[in-house]
């Protein structure tokens, strides 16, 4: 995989700091600092994905309402074999 440089300005603490994880972790700087971001990025997908089962809990008499599906429940959703007038189906 390509690699794109970064060049990024801290204050000398946050640098020494960073030397000294990646060095007891075993590893460079450059892959210390790829493991932050995308450690960090999988926490805001786990978020994102937290935060809309929140969201259909909250609303989910709404849309059981909407649907004309049992809150809680499959009873008329869409199966497999019955897409019938959902976008993108024939």
């Amino acid at each position: 995989m390509a690699k794109t440089q970064l060049n990024v300005r801290v204050d000398e603490a946050t640098a020494e700091a960073a030397r000294e994880r990646a060095l007891q972790r075993g590893v460079s700087m450059n892959r210390y600092i790829e493991e932050l971001v995308l450690k960090d990025a999988g926490e805001v997908g786990q978020t994102f994905v937290e935060a809309a089962s929140d969201f259909m809990k909250q609303y989910e008499r709404v849309f059981a309402e909407e649907f004309g599906l049992e809150p809680g429940g499959a009873q008329g959703a869409a199966t497999t074999t019955d897409h019938e007038g959902l976008p993108g189906t024939t």
